[in-house]
């Protein structure tokens, strides 16, 4: 599971590779307000929801300590961060993330905050609920870089 979490990890990294701040920011797709530097940055702040934060029960860490759960933060901060400050948030966020599992033990045991604040969860069942949710976005992702492509030219009519 760790290994597939961190393949996407990975993905989510490089959809910030060889863009600059201003696309980051852009919304690309006019039928969301989702954006590159957004997701990414949600993602970071779930990765310290989940492990460090639900897994642990740690305070949350900077810059999340005065936004805790509120998921619309990143969001709508993310358009102030520059590429490599987002790539270094997420990149550290997943460390953190890395280190908390390393350090809890089996997969069977149980974060110390309820899930969505209902019931207790596992570590494996937090392992898949931030695979699934890491996947998602990069499939967002993916489609917003896709919108940075030029398109091929149209091919010649035949004849």
């Amino acid at each position: 599971m760790l290994q597939f979490l961190d393949e996407h990890r990975a993905m989510a990294s490089a959809a910030l590779d060889g863009i600059d701040d201003r696309t980051a920011a852009a919304r690309l797709l006019p039928a969301t307000g989702m954006t590159i530097g957004g997701i990414v940055k949600h993602l970071a702040h779930m990765e310290d929801l989940w492990f460090t934060h639900t897994l642990l029960g740690a305070d949350f860490p900077q810059p999340w300590t005065s936004v805790g759960t509120d998921e619309a933060w990143a969001w709508a901060s993310a358009g102030d961060d520059s590429v490599e400050t987002l790539r270094d948030l997420y990149a550290s966020a997943c460390a953190r993330s890395r280190a908390a599992v390393v350090g809890f033990g089996g997969l069977d045991g149980r974060a110390a905050l309820p899930s969505f604040g209902k019931a207790p969860v596992s570590l494996r069942w937090m392992l898949v609920q931030m695979i699934r949710e890491t996947a998602q976005h990069c499939g967002h992702l993916d489609l917003l870089r896709d919108t940075l492509r030029t398109p091929d030219p149209p091919a010649a009519p035949p004849g």
